[in-house]
């Protein structure tokens, strides 16, 4: 094929325009397609645990956003009917995709942070749960539920403070605890994906996806179109957010007012936290919208990655604290436990506030590095 240069005499030479959003829609929707049949040939059950029985879900995860963020951001180029109701339909299966895998990483961080911060080689548990249960970090084994704190075991025993003694005695109720509710979720989560791969509302959007690899309904003067100005209106839209975030409040180590939130009996979300998670989304369409401009050769932007695994992180852990919150709410319970769960949400709140001091970081060095 030989290679097309620009017109001088056009003024969109040299611009992005609707056909590049239109090959990048079509190579997503090939990639949900293929990711479809991988689930499929690979199957998945609660009993089948496989590497490539996971990596179905998570590529039609990867195309289900991308499609969705390319839909919102080119709006405008492309049939607003078709659009409005393609939307919402992926934005409900990635994130019923995701719930399994989220619920799963969860509790393995909140155990592995058990682990560290009671200093226990192992968490125990009760002796009658034999079987070790799915997301148990690698290394972590049990130990029964009779196993002695390290401070109860007389003269000849390890000596620690007070607080790591206490924390390491409701280490063991809490981890179970945050195993059955975490686990249980997960379980749930697992069904409802499955159910949902399987029901006609998913099969609708498999075959407008299907078509969509083929055919993109783009509007008339779409394809002469340049991409440039909307591409830009993300860009300033995440500009406009971070720019209100308290980046001075994340600048510090300790937020104690993030911690009295955090335990308040409002079980409603962190009000610190929603317009974190916001910007979050608006750099996952930023980002969408350059690799539509500038292609899949082009290298990543490192300053851009390095701000959104801080966001990633700060997603988790702010996650991670509500679930020890909600765990400390738990009828019942001792008060050993609740104190360990406390301990447990601090710690996480602490994870919170590093993630935001590391976007800070890393968003500033974006503006002074911008030219």
């Amino acid at each position: 094929m030989a290679q097309q240069h620009p017109d001088p005499t056009d003024p969109t030479a040299g611009a992005v325009t609707g056909e590049a959003l239109a090959g990048y829609l079509r190579a997503q929707a090939t990639a949900f397609l293929r990711a479809l049949r991988l689930h499929r040939e690979t199957g998945s059950t609660l009993a089948n645990s496989s590497q490539e029985s996971v990596d179905g879900p998570r590529a039609l995860r990867r195309a289900a956003r991308r499609i969705s963020g390319s839909l919102h951001t080119f709006r405008p180029l492309l049939d607003p009917g078709w659009s409005e109701e393609m939307r919402p339909e992926l934005a409900w299966l990635s994130g019923t995709l995701g719930l399994e895998h989220a619920y799963e990483a969860r509790l393995e961080r909140l155990l592995l942070a058990l682990h560290r911060l009671s200093g226990t080689t192992v968490i125990p548990a009760q002796t009658s749960d034999r079987a070790a249960a799915p997301g148990r970090p690698a290394g972590m084994t049990r130990a029964p539920a009779t196993t002695a704190p390290a401070d109860s075991s007389g003269p000849t025993a390890p000596k620690s403070t007070p607080e790591r003694g206490n924390l390491t005695v409701g280490a063991a109720k809490a981890g179970a605890l945050l195993e059955r509710q975490l686990t249980l979720a997960r379980t749930r989560a697992h069904s409802t994906a499955l159910q949902a791969l399987g029901s006609s509302r998913f099969h609708a959007v498999a075959d407008r996806v299907a078509v969509l690899a083929s055919e993109v309904p783009l509007t008339p003067a779409a394809p002469t179109t340049d991409l440039g100005p909307l591409a830009a209106a993300a860009e300033e839209r995440l500009t406009d957010a971070v720019a209100a975030l308290p980046l001075v409040t994340a600048g510090h180590p300790y937020n104690a007012e993030a911690l009295v939130h955090g335990l308040a009996p409002d079980l409603s979300a962190h009000p610190q936290d929603g317009p974190w998670h916001q910007v979050r989304l608006l750099l996952r369409l930023h980002r969408y919208a350059r690799e539509v401009l500038t292609g899949d050769e082009a290298p990543a932007d490192v300053r851009l990655v390095t701000a959104s695994q801080a966001l990633n992180r700060h997603r988790d852990a702010s996650e991670a604290a509500a679930a020890a919150a909600q765990a400390a709410r738990t009828p019942r319970i001792t008060p050993a436990t609740a104190y360990a769960l406390g301990v447990l949400h601090a710690d996480q709140r602490h994870e919170v506030e590093a993630a935001r001091f590391a976007f800070q970081q890393a968003w500033q060095k974006q503006t002074v590095n911008a030219p």
